[in-house]
């Protein structure tokens, strides 16, 4: 029998992979089938950001004088729903799981040191082990973290109401995101970055979503000293160059990153963030063990944990596979996705143009707000080695141009190339563009 410990993304796709190659596997999580994604991550983004959109739309319309109205979000209810919608997913989730062949035993803890497997209280036989017992939000250590209204996306739902200033403390996507979706809602925002907001972003990406959080108060290069309140928060404490100040806030969200989950795993070899440490073919350090998804470690995304997942599958069944971190396609989700995927770009050329206006972005022209696309090449073979797209849909379109690029696709490859239309890609166009620039240069 193989024990699968986790069933987020990669524990599910990892034990699947192993079923339908007709191995025994039971698969243990404590909480049930959708991991971090379902319950607190991805999904609850996408579920929030729909409704942060559309109230951002009306609102546009509504300037416009389109629209008379701009409808008004029960936050209750909007939770309420949430977790039915949840509970619909995670149901076909667990039904998919036990359709491949798995044993799912939920509501019990998964546990492992060295090579001895705990399932509750008791030990099993287990030939193989592929941990993947997730991750969870990163607490700063500061004075007033357990007062009430201080959240992290996990206990987002106890919040009683959009509050009418909110605190988000940290600079990364994250915190972007929670930052539209609360400021669309109608709340006061102030985000909090300990060194530059999305510092590790293309600079042209973070300027739009600069220019997206118009209205959020960004607070760069602040230092978090304590919060204030007494029977809940009331304000932040923060340090930088213009000394100590405080902000009033009737909610803090704690979007500090997130920290792997493996306090039941012992007798493995783990680096500083208590990450499981593997290899390329996610194995650990102890023979027979594999670790998969945030439990390894950055970068913390559903789609890289589902393949480590499989590649830890693969490895277990004998096939030597090895994971490839190349060309990661990434998105943040704010009024338009925000999506890219880049390698070594050092000395290419680069070639950017507004998107164009389409499905999404139409009503975006008056305001000048369609988004961008930007292309980098090798000027010397044409090879794309870098994409950012700002855009409804760009999640999408990053996702297939960062294969073609993983597979070595050149500018010129796309000159036979037809897109949909109308469609906010402007992605290929500005591609050809880049082939027939190049060739001039020639």
């Amino acid at each position: 029998m193989i024990v699968v410990i986790g069933a987020g993304p990669a524990g599910r796709f990892g034990a699947m992979r192993l079923a339908r190659a007709g191995r025994e596997v039971t698969l243990v999580d404590r909480a049930g089938v959708g991991g971090q994604c379902l319950n607190h991550g991805c999904m609850v983004v996408c579920a929030l950001s729909d409704v942060a959109r559309t109230v951002r739309y009306a609102r546009t319309m509504a300037d416009l004088g389109i629209l008379d109205a701009v409808p008004r979000v029960s936050f209750p209810s909007m939770m309420t729903e949430l977790r039915k919608v949840q509970q619909q997913i995670g149901a076909v989730l667990d039904d998919e799981t036990r359709q491949a062949g798995v044993s799912v035993c939920t509501g019990c803890e998964g546990s492992l040191d060295g090579r001895r497997v705990m399932v509750g209280s008791e030990e099993v036989d287990a030939e193989a082990v592929l941990l993947a017992t997730g991750s969870r939000p990163a607490v700063p250590e500061v004075e007033g973290v357990d007062l009430p209204g201080v959240v992290t996306a996990h206990t987002l739902a106890s919040l009683p109401d959009v509050p009418r200033r909110l605190a988000i403390i940290g600079g990364g996507l994250m915190g972007a995101e929670y930052a539209h979706i609360f400021h669309c809602l109608g709340s006061e925002v102030h985000l909090f970055a300990r060194s530059g907001f999305l510092r590790d972003l293309d600079p042209r990406l973070r300027e739009e979503a600069v220019k997206e959080l118009h209205g959020v108060h960004l607070h760069e290069h602040r230092k978090l000293v304590r919060f204030l309140g007494g029977t809940a928060v009331e304000a932040v404490i923060s340090e930088g160059k213009d000394g100590v100040t405080e902000t009033g806030a009737d909610a803090v969200l704690l979007a500090t990153g997130l920290v792997p989950r493996s306090d039941t795993i012992q007798g493995v070899e783990k680096g500083p963030l208590g990450e499981v440490v593997v290899d390329d073919r996610m194995q650990t350090s102890v023979a027979g063990v594999f670790a998969a998804g945030d439990v390894a470690g950055p970068p913390y995304l559903t789609p890289v944990a589902r393949m480590e997942g499989m590649v830890a599958a693969d490895n277990i069944l004998g096939k030597d596979r090895r994971m490839d971190y190349r060309f990661l396609p990434q998105s943040l989700t704010l009024f338009h996705e925000l999506a890219w995927c880049s390698t070594d770009c050092e000395g290419h050329v680069s070639l950017g143009a507004p998107s164009p206006a389409g499905p999404g972005s139409f009503w975006s022209v008056p305001s000048s707000g369609t988004g961008f696309t930007k292309v980098v090449v090798d000027p010397e073979d044409g090879r794309i080695c870098s994409v950012a797209a700002a855009a409804p849909g760009a999640s999408i379109l990053v996702s297939y141009l960062a294969f073609l690029m993983r597979e070595g696709y050149s500018a010129g490859d796309f000159q036979e190339f037809l897109e949909v239309h109308p469609s906010t890609d402007g992605a290929f166009s500005l591609i050809r563009f880049a082939d027939e620039w190049l060739r001039t240069r020639k």
